[in-house]
């Protein structure tokens, strides 16, 4: 993958520090925290690595999954504007704390009372993941 591409492709200016969290969000299996980034990256400033996630969710590269206690970052599938019919479901790990996206099982569409509009939509699984079970 063309790290410099994806971000071009997003409007987002293909600094280093942007290059490395973008490396490390297409490596991880997993969705990662602000704090699971400081730990890959000894000398980053935390500041610069909470706006680069920052930017990057704000130009859609990227979504916010609420987790128990933290707020965890992944990757956004080709295409997706963020938009409720672009939201998967996720699984939160009990034992290992990890976060998953399924982007294979989309969150069901609701009708919503007239008006009301939906800006997003988040559904999350808990238990135990297969590399724990």
């Amino acid at each position: 993958m063309n790290f410099e591409k994806k971000l071009n492709s997003r409007n987002i200016k293909p600094t280093n520090m942007r290059l490395l969290v973008l490396q490390q969000l297409v490596e991880s299996e997993a969705a990662l925290s602000l704090t699971d980034l400081e730990g890959k990256f000894h000398r980053a400033d935390k500041a610069t690595l909470y706006r680069t996630l920052k930017t990057f969710e704000e130009k859609k590269l990227i979504h916010s999954i609420e987790g128990k206690g933290s707020v965890k970052y992944a990757l956004c599938e080709e295409g997706c504007e963020c938009a409720p019919q672009d939201q998967h479901v996720h699984f939160n790990c009990e034992k290992c704390a990890e976060t998953f996206c399924f982007t294979q099982t989309k969150v069901p569409s609701l009708k919503i009372p007239n008006g009301f509009k939906a800006k997003s939509a988040n559904m999350v699984y808990h238990g135990i993941c297969a590399n724990c079970s």
